[in-house]
């Protein structure tokens, strides 16, 4: 069984503390059995005190992080972390020890521990939006994207504020056991499988006009439509939108330029249907919208990193 290790900080935020045992709790097998076993520990095995005015204790000391297969870390208020990004000696000590290869998540700003403790020198990775220009100025090594849920850079991944841990922790899962366990666990635990476009759509803004028309009418439209070929100028008249107010609105509304978004709705049709059926490729991209297979594969080894077969090889087989 896959063991996740939550690693609880003084000052820990106890929402996202959550998240990864209520989250990976819920992904279950075909015959229910569990697939991940979750425990949380301390540096020192110690209670720590949470920023919401109660203390929590746990049953482990941080020696248990030596064998994880994957340790996540909720962010911690007020963030400990010296004007040139040194970190407490207990938590560094405890982040230095971590075996190499170990699968590291953060959630939220423990994007700023992992930075610090230099598991971030040189990768993409994201922050709560609020924090993202402040923690670029500090970490100018991070490369940092503002406008993401999350970021998955193989062994260390990266989520932005709050609720988007619930969106990385699913990730995990779809990534470790495929869409149809994620998609069970979403269920269970009432939550979105996935959510459209990144954290830009929650970032302050003037708010529109009343009489602002609402792009989402379109969408809904278009995921109907998904194996038809679909234009901007298409997607625009549908909503009654000149081209240009049309990708304003979406990208306002989604977070995503309307292209990035359907070819993102896409690719999980393509996804749902390797893993779900035995339908030759070039009808799995007929179906899913990319018309040819050679399209659908470029556009899978660009987002998903392997080849459609390989993808069914490994998910297929587990979904069975």
């Amino acid at each position: 069984m896959h063991r996740v290790a939550v690693l609880a900080l003084d000052g820990v935020i106890p929402f996202e503390l959550g998240i990864p045992a209520r989250i990976f709790a819920a992904a279950v097998g075909s015959d229910g059995e569990p697939l991940y076993d979750v425990v949380v520990c301390t540096v020192d095995g110690r209670p720590v005190r949470t920023d919401a005015g109660f203390t929590i204790a746990v049953d482990h000391p941080a020696g248990i992080l030596a064998a994880a297969d994957t340790i996540v870390i909720p962010p911690v208020h007020p963030l400990e972390i010296g004007p040139h990004g040194q970190l407490p000696e207990p938590v560094a000590g405890t982040l230095a020890r971590i075996p190499a290869g170990t699968r590291i998540v953060s959630i939220c700003t423990a994007s700023y521990l992992l930075a610090a403790a230099g598991l971030l020198d040189g990768r993409p990775a994201t922050t709560h939006w609020l924090e993202a220009d402040r923690f670029q100025r500090m970490f100018p090594q991070v490369k940092v994207d503002p406008d993401v849920l999350f970021v998955d850079d193989g062994d260390v991944l990266t989520s932005a504020g709050a609720a988007s841990g619930i969106d990385l922790c699913l990730h995990l899962v779809r990534r470790d056991h495929g869409s149809e366990v994620a998609n069970r666990a979403a269920r269970r635990c009432v939550v979105p499988p996935w959510r459209d476009g990144g954290q830009a759509q929650y970032i302050e803004r003037p708010v529109p006009p009343p009489s602002a028309a609402s792009t989402a009418p379109t969408r809904a439209w278009a995921l109907e439509r998904l194996p038809e070929p679909m234009s901007l100028a298409e997607l625009a008249a549908h909503a009654s939108m000149s081209v240009r107010t049309f990708t304003r609105r979406f990208r306002d509304e989604v977070g995503l330029t309307p292209g990035q978004w359907l070819t993102g709705q896409r690719l999980e049709r393509a996804r749902h249907l390797l893993e779900s059926s035995d339908l030759p490729i070039d009808l799995v991209a007929r179906q899913a919208g990319f018309g040819t297979g050679i399209s659908l594969r470029q556009h899978f080894r660009t987002s998903v990193g392997v080849s459609p077969a390989v993808y069914r090889r490994t998910f297929r087989a587990r979904n069975r």
